[in-house]
């Protein structure tokens, strides 16, 4: 009995292992892009992020260990729009064509997306750090990772043919609950609608679009650029006439400025999750809206009781 106890357990052993090797290895930029290759991917799929949660994308130096993640990848997903540039060098240094731009093996996941302050310009780095071309902070309306799963799905089906079914049902899947929870998204936060913001950095557009709320001003006068005394003395004065509920914070930036303009206003300063696991609430994809979300109603509830 325990002879074949232990020969099941080897054969279980040899065929997950067996499972792993045969699943497809794919390297996103970020955690959003690996939860959603994830959801559309399920067990066919080893997806590793390149960027840790709760780090700044924008501001990130790569890492040795990433280059060695890169060489082993199937497939590589990334942001755009500037937002990871720095991914370009890591794929010249690895030398895989087919994870380079145009390349059968690399997913650009902003081809498709409606973008907002579209400037008409490369990536240009001016103090701080560039938007490209758009914002580049798409994934943060939930109704473009239609857009973004199925530019995933079609590469995923590109590198295993012979999968399509299952990736095309996890896909449909993972939509038909995201359209179940963009309702409730919505009901929750349309009392609000016009309610107007600060924020920190540029990162909130595409989510205030989504959930009509409106974003008046921001911290940063540039993207990555500290603001000077000036600078924040005519954002209060905006803020004020405006009305301001709240300043929006991303969790990695420093607090110090979003505390002291909430103080000021009289406002409070909501944390959000910028990206999967950014947050200990924001699991996952569709955890990060509804901590979002939850969090912002919240705030204007409390405010508007």
């Amino acid at each position: 009995m325990r002879a074949g106890l232990r020969s099941l357990v080897i054969a279980a052993a040899l065929l997950a292992a067996a499972s792993a090797s045969a699943a497809l290895r794919v390297v996103a930029t970020t955690t959003d892009l690996a939860a959603l290759t994830t959801a559309v991917g399920g067990d066919l799929v080893i997806v590793e992020s390149i960027v840790p949660a709760g780090i700044d994308a924008e501001a990130f130096e790569s890492r040795p260990g990433d280059l060695d993640k890169l060489r082993q990848a199937d497939l590589v997903v990334r942001i755009g729009l500037g937002y990871d540039f720095w991914l370009d060098a890591l794929v010249v240094r690895v030398g895989n064509k087919r994870i380079m731009r145009g390349g059968d093996a690399y997913v650009d996941a902003s081809a498709g997306i409606p973008l907002l302050e579209i400037r008409g310009q490369g990536v240009v780095n001016e103090g701080g750090h560039a938007h490209g071309v758009g914002n580049p902070h798409y994934w943060l309306d939930p109704e473009y990772a239609i857009i973004i799963t199925a530019s995933i799905a079609e590469a995923l089906v590109r590198r295993a043919p012979e999968h399509r079914d299952r990736i095309v049902a996890n896909r449909e899947r993972f939509l038909a609950e995201l359209r179940t929870r963009l309702q409730k998204w919505s009901e929750a936060l349309a009392p609000y609608a016009g309610a107007t913001f600060i924020a920190y950095h540029n990162s909130w557009p595409y989510f205030a679009r989504r959930f009509r709320l409106n974003v008046v001003g921001y911290i940063e006068p540039k993207e990555g650029v500290a603001p000077s005394p000036a600078h924040l003395a005519r954002l209060i004065s905006l803020a004020r006439t405006s009305q301001v509920k709240a300043i929006l914070h991303e969790p990695y930036e420093p607090e110090e400025t979003s505390r002291f303009m909430a103080q000021k206003l009289g406002v409070p300063m909501l944390k959000l999750a910028i990206s999967v696991g950014s947050m200990p609430d924001a699991r996952d994809y569709l955890a990060l809206f509804d901590y979002n979300v939850a969090t912002v109603a919240n705030a204007l509830r409390a405010r508007n009781p």
